[in-house]
């Protein structure tokens, strides 16, 4: 599949390095989350990355919950297990769990189709900043600290009413976000369509730390910022 790019096999394990982590959350996701560059100093794999291979090897099952127990370094060797099981655990050489798995139902491999669902997802998720996520905190009249921005992903959950579909697209539904003193939780709430016909849907959950008083300015600041980042690399990638 196309994830071939962005990880290396070594025997039975498998290896993301922080550039190619970082090429998958800007070129495929369009997510440019500090947190993904590279040469950050707290770098960790993006959580649709791990989904995405999670589909690439498994498939995908009628009902599937995510959750992101760890924050994947640059190199981290992970095992992602030969199993059948309903609850499977992606762990590194020493048994540390970054990603737990439960799923059920029946499971479609049809690698066309999934391919169309991560890209479709990632490029759904990758537009959660600004766009969701900072009318939700102005709401809420909370934001993170600009200068040390900690987004993360905790957990998706996923069900589909049928399987053999075709094209499957993805459509936003009406987010909300819960706030509790420094820390928030946002809920990300997407339907899954094959033409006019919602054949599943499911929700994203955001963890946002560290907490502070809106403040209109410096949060657009950041936010134009953050987009001329974006818009400079994606012109850059266009003009290769």
């Amino acid at each position: 599949m196309f994830l071939k790019e962005f990880y290396e096999t070594h025997d039975s394990s498998i290896r993301i390095g922080a550039q190619q982590a970082s090429m998958f959350a800007k070129e495929i996701a369009h997510d440019f989350n500090p947190l993904h560059d590279a040469d950050a100093k707290r770098f960790c794999v993006p959580g649709d990355l791990l989904f995405s291979l999670v589909l690439e090897k498994y498939g995908l099952s009628e009902q599937m919950h995510f959750i992101f127990s760890g924050m994947v370094g640059d190199g981290v060797l992970l095992n992602f297990p030969d199993s059948d099981a309903e609850h499977i655990e992606v762990t590194d050489q020493q048994g540390k769990t970054y990603l737990q798995i439960e799923r059920s139902g029946q499971v479609c491999h049809d690698h066309a189709m999934i391919e169309t669902l991560i890209r479709d997802y990632v490029a759904f998720s990758g537009q959660n900043f600004p766009y969701v996520l900072v009318p939700l905190l102005e709401k809420e009249n909370v934001m993170f600290n600009i200068d040390r921005p900690l987004v993360i992903y905790e957990s998706m959950t996923l069900t589909m009413r049928k399987l053999d579909v075709q094209n499957p697209s993805l459509e936003m539904l009406e987010p909300k976000m819960e706030v509790n003193g420094k820390r928030a939780t946002a809920y990300l709430y997407f339907q899954i369509k094959s033409g006019d016909e919602i054949v599943g849907s499911g929700f994203k959950k955001l963890a946002v730390s560290g907490l502070r008083t809106y403040e209109a300015l410096p949060m657009q600041a950041f936010v134009d910022e953050y987009l001329a980042r974006k818009n400079g690399y994606l012109a850059e990638l266009t003009g290769r």
